[in-house]
This record gives structure tokens, C-alpha cells and sequence, in this order.
């Protein structure tokens, strides 16, 4: 019973050491191969990582205001008797826009100066009767007395006359007509607004960790989607002394230079504001860089000589990386690329270390410190 046992034991050991002897030759003969083949190489798209200047700005969002502007009105009630102005019109200071009829005023104020002027006689003779004591002083005073009272009635008519006539407080364009000839008017009601365009405010926020690299006279440059391409140029004028406890942002007012007057008052646009000295930084395109929660990495492409064809054996190598501030397409490398080091722009997502590549650089991804938006 032991022998057979023995030979069962025997023959069980043989059989499944035979099949676990042809499970490692298999796998021995199959990385043979695979070493012997290789791994396919991956295409990718190359960049030369090199130095470029990049000046600091701090970017926020802008609201366009005018420098002098107002919904011009009339503090008194009445009827629209004369129009002088055309809308959208360019008008100086001073400049007459608009007269409510004012025929009783002016009458009145006729009759006021008719008493002034006899107040007026009558404290001059009686000046000269006083002189040669014909009179009292008292009749003298009275007399002066009556002649201020005349006078000041005639100026707060006059006043009152003013009033009728609108003009322009300042240089600058108008707007649309909001009245028509012959139209009552109350008091207050908005006629047409006047802006003065050149030059022009932009106002913006930005959070009190800026307050350092803030200061009045920086240069300031805008862009606005209604005018593409075009760069506005200008100044920081005021920085406000309080900062808002609700979002802890400061407001920030900015004056442009509007000669063209292509900035109108409730636009809105991207500031960018020159901050510190020019950097020379390492920049790569962003698609370059895998982000992941353990490092950020890239891809170096370095070569191992020649294959038996002659021909360089490019792989790829990982790189951990310490990426900086972006700007438009680029990302800023602070650490882990040094110029001239050959990294992998796309087709990074097949690699890993190690792996063949072959460069195909026909199509780079974007790379712009600026990109703009293409008309479609």
C-alpha cells in the first residue's frame, strides 16, 4: 500500500512539475521575444526648452466709466421752447443745449430792473440832498436800503431766467434726445446725457494680497472684445484707502488714453497691470505638463545611440517639474527643465519611462503668451 502510495506521489509530483516547468518556459520564451521585438515606439511632438522674458502684471476685470459725465436736467418746471444741439454731437463747455420757455420770467424780470433803476435815481438825488443836508440820515439809509433790495430781486430773477437755459458743463459728446419741442418738463427730468470720452476711467478690483505691488503711475493696458487687437494704454490714478471687508478686494481706478474715442462709459475689458521687473523664465506649452495629485511631470526625450539600422533610439524620460504663473498657451518652469532639454509637447498619455518615441513635430499645440480669438 506504501509503494503504490509512493509511486501516486511520484507520478502527481512529475505531472504538475511538468506543467509548472512549461508555464516558466512559456513565460521565459515570451519575454525573450518581447526583448528581443521591443515595444512599439510612440509618436510625439517635441519642443526645445528655452528662456523667454515675461513681465509680472496682475490681470482683473474692468468697468469703463467717464471722467466727467451726467444725465443733464432742469431744476425748474416748463415747456421745451428751443433745441440747440444735434444728438451724438461734440459740444465745448458752456455751450447752449436747451431753453424752457421763459416769456413771464423775462417780463418780470423787466419789471424788477425797471424798480431797480428808480431805486436807483432816487438814492442818487437823495445822496445829493443829503450832502447839503435837505434830508436826514435816516432817509439816506432808507433810500440805500431800497436800491440793494431792488437789486437783489433783479439778480434772483435773473437767476431764475438762467435756470430756463441749459448748457453743457463740460466738453464732451451727447447722447440721445430724451425731450421734444414743446414738451412739458418737471424738474429733474433727464434730457440727454453728456460724457466727456477722452481720456476715460476703467475701475477694477483686486484682492488686498496686491496691495504690495500697487502704486499710483503704474502702466495699465486694456483690451476689449469690441475692439480685437487693439491695446488701450494708461495709468493707475487712484488706489482706494479702504479695503472692502466683505470680499477683501481693493478698487483700483485706472485712466486711459481715448483719443479715438473708441472706449465708451459702461463698456468692460481685461486690465493688465505692469507689476515688478522683467523675469527670464524656462516656458513650455501647458499641454506639456501631466498634472497629478502626487507631482507634476513631464517628458524628456533623450537619445540611447543608434539602432542596427543606424538610426537614433530616441526614449522617453520622466521629469518632476515645478510649474510657475501661466500666461495665455505657456506654462513657467521653475524647476526640473533646463534649457535645451528636448520635451514632449503631445502623445504624452502613451508614454512611461522608458518607452521608444519617434518625433513627429508636423503639428505643435498652441503656444502663445497671447492667444487670439479667431473670426470664425
Amino acid at each position: 500500500m506504501k509503494k503504490r502510495m509512493t509511486i501516486m506521489l511520484v507520478l502527481a509530483g512529475l505531472v504538475f512539475g511538468g506543467i509548472f516547468g512549461f508555464q516558466a518556459f512559456k513565460g521565459y520564451m515570451m519575454q525573450k521575444y518581447m526583448r528581443a521585438g521591443g515595444m512599439p515606439p510612440q509618436t510625439v511632438s517635441t519642443t526645445v526648452a528655452g528662456y523667454q522674458e515675461w513681465q509680472p502684471t496682475l490681470e482683473a476685470v474692468g468697468s469703463l466709466s467717464a471722467v466727467r459725465g451726467a444725465d443733464l436736467s432742469t431744476e425748474l418746471p416748463g415747456i421745451v421752447s428751443a433745441i440747440r444741439f444735434k444728438e451724438g454731437d461734440d459740444v465745448k463747455a458752456g455751450t447752449v443745449l436747451l431753453e424752457l420757455n421763459a416769456d413771464s420770467d423775462i417780463a418780470k424780470l423787466h419789471s424788477l430792473q425797471a424798480a431797480a433803476d428808480l431805486a436807483a435815481t432816487t438814492y442818487k438825488r437823495d445822496k445829493e440832498q443829503f450832502g447839503v443836508k435837505a434830508i436826514s440820515r435816516q432817509a439816506l439809509d432808507a433810500s440805500e436800503a431800497n436800491l440793494k433790495q431792488a437789486r437783489a430781486s433783479v439778480a434772483e430773477q435773473q437767476a431764475l431766467v438762467d435756470k430756463k437755459v441749459i448748457r453743457a458743463p463740460f466738453a464732451g459728446r451727447l447722447g440721445v434726445r430724451n425731450v421734444d419741442l414743446g414738451q412739458y418738463v418737471n424738474a429733474g427730468t433727464a434730457m440727454v446725457t453728456l460724457q466727456s470720452l477722452d481720456p476715460i476711467d476703467a475701475d477694477f478690483y483686486l484682492p488686498q494680497q496686491a496691495l504690495g505691488q500697487l502704486r499710483v503711475g503704474q502702466e495699465v493696458t486694456l483690451k476689449t472684445d469690441a475692439w480685437p487687437g487693439e491695446v488701450f494704454s494708461g495709468t493707475v490714478a487712484v488706489i482706494d484707502p479702504k479695503v472692502d471687508p466683505n470680499t477683501r478686494n481693493v478698487r483700483v481706478r485706472a485712466r486711459l488714453d481715448n483719443p479715438d474715442k473708441k472706449l465708451l462709459p459702461g463698456m468692460y475689458g481685461s486690465v493688465d497691470i505692469v507689476a515688478g521687473k522683467t523675469q527670464r523664465l524656462i516656458t513650455l506649452p501647458q499641454t506639456a505638463v501631466t498634472y497629478n495629485p502626487y507631482g507634476n511631470i513631464v517628458y524628456l526625450v533623450e537619445s540611447e545611440g543608434k539602432d542596427e539600422k543606424g538610426q537614433p533610439k530616441l526614449v522617453a524620460k520622466q521629469a518632476f517639474v515645478t510649474t510657475g504663473d501661466t500666461r495665455g498657451d505657456q506654462v513657467a518652469i521653475l524647476k526640473g527643465v533646463k534649457e535645451g532639454d528636448v520635451v514632449v509637447t503631445s502623445g504624452q498619455i502613451k508614454l512611461r519611462k522608458g518607452s521608444p518615441v519617434v518625433v513627429n513635430n508636423s503639428i505643435q499645440p498652441a503656444n502663445e503668451p497671447n492667444p487670439q480669438p479667431k473670426d470664425q
